[in-house]
């Protein structure tokens, strides 16, 4: 009987094939640690850092309010006045009478106003402007710079991450009729009221955000005439930014600070 011969050449072979198994199967677990590392970040460490740096200027906002700090604004351009809206019913006659001193144009990138959602536990500073490094990857809201301000006649127009840094918006499709939705000054708090939902747009659809805001791309949502509105959009499906979710409120009454 003749016994097999194994060369030094396959020995040799064999080896190097387990070697490059063996590399392969290194590289691919650490292929996948880094990714893990990167979705843990992007879906704890963003949001953690972005929350807590939210709340800190939260409360800033308030100290400076509560101190009668200078208004974080813009001296440049012409001052927007703050008006009175129609209150609803069971609005108190201070409420209905009371004006609102003027407010300086915010500076870009700076938080101006809160924004809070009770039915979301929501509260978050609002910032001039939409960028992602200066103003929504913060964990701010950010407003459509041109679109109308608080109180005013128009559309009060924002924009937040729905996942990642904070992701102030990730529950609006939550909201229903009636919900409230606050947003607060340095000289008055301004309450809207959810009105329509927009479950899913064009990322290019500008009318959303129009003084009459009314889809261009959806044209069956939105309204045909002048009001006191606010707009809340995000991205949807959740993780993508492929489409916008559109929400819309009116305003329903005025509260000045003390």
């Amino acid at each position: 009987m003749r016994v097999p011969v194994v060369q030094h050449t396959t020995r040799r072979q064999r080896a190097r094939r387990r070697r490059a198994l063996w590399t392969g199967g290194e590289l691919l677990v650490t292929a996948g640690l880094v990714l893990l590392l990167l979705v843990v970040h992007q879906l704890w460490w963003t949001n953690r850092e972005a929350r807590r740096g939210a709340e800190r200027e939260v409360e800033a906002l308030e100290r400076e309010w509560r101190d009668g700090a200078t208004d974080r604004g813009d001296d440049s351009g012409t001052s927007v006045p703050a008006v009175t809206p129609r209150p609803r019913t069971g609005t108190s006659t201070r409420e209905q009478t009371a004006t609102v001193p003027t407010q300086r144009r915010p500076s870009w990138s700076q938080a101006y106003a809160v924004l809070a959602i009770p039915r979301l536990g929501l509260r978050v500073p609002v910032a001039e402007g939409v960028s992602k490094q200066d103003v929504l990857n913060k964990g701010y809201v950010g407003h459509y710079r041109g679109t109308g301000q608080p109180g005013q006649v128009g559309n009060f127009a924002l924009a937040g991450h729905r996942n990642t840094h904070g992701e102030p918006f990730r529950y609006i499709n939550r909201l229903r009729a009636k919900d409230l939705v606050e947003v607060e000054t340095k000289t008055a708090t301004y309450t809207y009221a959810v009105d329509k939902t927009l479950p899913r747009t064009s990322a290019g659809d500008s009318g959303v955000v129009r003084p009459v805001p009314r889809s261009i791309v959806e044209p069956g949502y939105g309204y045909s005439e002048p009001g006191y509105y606010i707009t809340l959009t995000t991205c949807t499906p959740e993780y993508t930014s492929r489409y916008r979710l559109v929400v819309w409120g009116k305003l329903v009454s005025m509260r000045p600070r003390s």
